[in-house]
């Protein structure tokens, strides 16, 4: 928890880690959901009337800076952190105040964390820290509370030590990454006089100043939409962004219905936003469990967009579409086959070991790929002559993390080598083809 944020008789709730939200009625009433819907929690120090929910309502925003009065009923905080306070007062609501308290999960969230609680299959992880990798401008959907936000910081802790991430939100959820290079802009609300305010339309032109490595959007739910297209079209790969939508096909509708108040025709936002995002995580939520269910691609075909599904998890089952196999061989982490191997020759049969290879990283002889067969085969299935014969052989090399091979390094086998590519399908050329 921020410990610049006071929470005086929900003080014990804040240190609970299975609490991740927490709502107080305009009666007093305290709700907390762990994971498993809202139930009612009895504090130490009970809320005694509506207007003692309304003065520790105001406290709440006074601390983060917001005003909450009769003039501005409303008002939606957030910390450092990315614990976020939303509140409505009298007369919006019969009495008192309705405070709605979210809170971030303890530390930056990791893919593999996430697959041991459920939320994806574990051989989905290559493929997912491969999108980052490759730099995939991803869409995240789902409805309230699914773990939208959760799931953008554990791919953004994928991303490299040195990559400069700026994200952009409207109130500030994604808290600390973790990384050295990142920047958070967050809107800003006019002041007494009508004057100051800050939009997300602003902030996302801003950031194509900052020379950002990937644009982050916290959640397109307005005309900013425009601008961030524009962004993801003009050459910012590897960004992020979400949208509440029920399923993938369910996308384009919600992308229509958004380009229509920043003023787009319904046939320029199809090719614009088929045109940005490479790829669509659905979350879903069920039974208090939070998990991928779908994934997809958006596609243009004769001015309409379509949202595709091709794969689908309902938590116990994965179905895939015809066109999951070659998006997935597309997106793969370097040199991983879905299940935790490393690609080479023979499509994964012979010399498999469980180690990708790291940037950097002195690859010996014993690691690399080796074939004994006259016909050998990428794993994309394109095959290449690699015939066996005593001698010495090109030295192994240095692997260079980004698809190709670095300095030599100097050792000889009597093996045949083949040097894999970025994509373990010959992006680099065998020494023997």
């Amino acid at each position: 928890m921020d410990d610049r944020l006071m929470l005086g008789p929900l003080e014990d709730v804040a240190h609970d880690s299975y609490i991740t939200d927490v709502a107080v009625t305009c009666d007093g009433r305290v709700w907390v959901d762990r994971g498993n819907g809202m139930d009612e929690f009895h504090p130490h120090a009970a809320f005694r009337s509506p207007q003692t929910v309304r003065d520790y309502a105001v406290q709440l925003c006074a601390q983060l800076g917001r005003r909450l009065d009769d003039a501005c009923p409303i008002a939606d905080a957030s910390t450092a952190g990315g614990i976020r306070v939303h509140a409505v007062i009298a007369p919006l609501v019969p009495q008192g105040a309705a405070i709605s308290i979210r809170f971030p999960e303890c530390g930056v969230p990791r893919l593999e964390s996430l697959a041991v609680r459920g939320a994806m299959p574990e051989a989905w992880l290559p493929l997912l820290r491969g999108l980052v990798s490759r730099r995939a401008t991803i869409l995240i959907t789902g409805g309230t509370g699914t773990g939208k936000t959760t799931l953008m910081k554990a791919l953004l802790a994928e991303c490299g030590a040195s990559e400069r991430i700026v994200t952009v939100e409207e109130v500030r959820e994604l808290g600390m990454l973790g990384l050295a290079n990142h920047v958070s802009l967050v809107s800003r609300e006019a002041n007494v006089e009508g004057a100051g305010a800050v939009g997300l339309p602003e902030l996302v032109k801003a950031t194509l100043r900052m020379r950002p490595d990937r644009v982050v959007l916290g959640e397109c739910r307005g005309e900013e939409i425009a601008d961030l297209l524009r962004a993801l079209n003009s050459g910012h790969h590897g960004g992020m962004t979400t949208l509440h939508a029920d399923g993938v096909a369910r996308v384009p509708a919600r992308m229509e219905a958004l380009g229509l108040l920043a003023g787009l025709a319904p046939q320029a936002l199809a090719m614009l936003t088929a045109g940005a995002f490479d790829m669509v995580l659905h979350l879903e939520r069920r039974n208090g469990r939070r998990y991928i269910g779908q994934i997809g691609c958006l596609t243009y075909d004769r001015g309409s967009l379509s949202g595709v599904p091709i794969a689908a998890w309902d938590g116990r089952r994965a179905a895939y579409a015809p066109e999951w196999e070659p998006f997935r061989r597309r997106w793969m982490a370097a040199g991983h086959d879905g299940l935790g191997r490393v690609r080479g020759c023979c499509g994964g049969r012979r010399g498999v070991h469980r180690m990708a290879p790291k940037r950097g990283m002195q690859i010996a002889a014993t690691e690399l790929w080796r074939c004994r067969q006259r016909r050998c085969r990428y794993a994309d299935g394109r095959r290449h002559g690699g015939v066996p014969r005593p001698g010495p052989w090109p030295p192994a090399r240095r692997w260079d993390g980004a698809g190709g091979i670095g300095e030599p390094w100097k050792v000889s086998v009597r093996h045949t080598v083949h040097y894999r590519g970025q994509d373990g399908c010959g992006a680099a050329a065998c020494p023997e083809s």
